[in-house]
């Protein structure tokens, strides 16, 4: 199967890869999530080529995950912002990253903590059920093919 093919899959998590599952797609993401909003800026924060920037950011504004808007008239400039489709893969982007901090951060410890505004605690990932509220594992899930 080749990537491209992935959308035509019967298969959420293959769909849901064919709009963000390459690595670049997913870091301009974590900048957006950080609030950078500016092509130049992404290029910047990212290290990364014209090409493949303008080329990712035309895939996620296709696929309604950033919105292109103008902030600037003279000249015409544009900047990126998340739309609710790319607001919701913040607990995606989260669990990933504390994932990473857990298996791959240095002798330091993670370079990032993330603080709840609520409640003003660190925190880290823990999925629950909707509907009882109990922590969830792999091997907690029944998995039921529909249809």
């Amino acid at each position: 199967m080749k990537w491209n093919d992935l959308a035509s899959e019967r298969c959420s998590l293959a769909r849901a890869l064919s709009a963000v599952g390459d690595r670049w797609t997913l870091l301009i993401l974590r900048d957006a999530f950080l609030k950078v909003r500016r092509f130049d800026d992404f290029e910047a924060s990212l290290k990364i080529s014209r090409r493949m920037l303008t080329e990712r950011l035309q895939a996620l504004v296709a696929e309604g995950v950033l919105e292109r808007r103008p902030y600037r008239e003279r000249p015409l400039r544009h900047e990126y912002r998340l739309t609710e489709k790319g607001l919701a893969l913040y607990p995606v982007l989260l669990a990933l990253l504390h994932w990473g901090d857990n298996w791959y951060a240095d002798a330091d410890g993670p370079p990032v903590r993330h603080r709840h505004k609520g409640c003003g605690q660190h925190f880290h990932m823990v999925p629950t059920c909707s509907e009882c509220g109990e922590v969830l594992g792999a091997r907690d899930v029944v998995a039921e093919r529909m249809g």
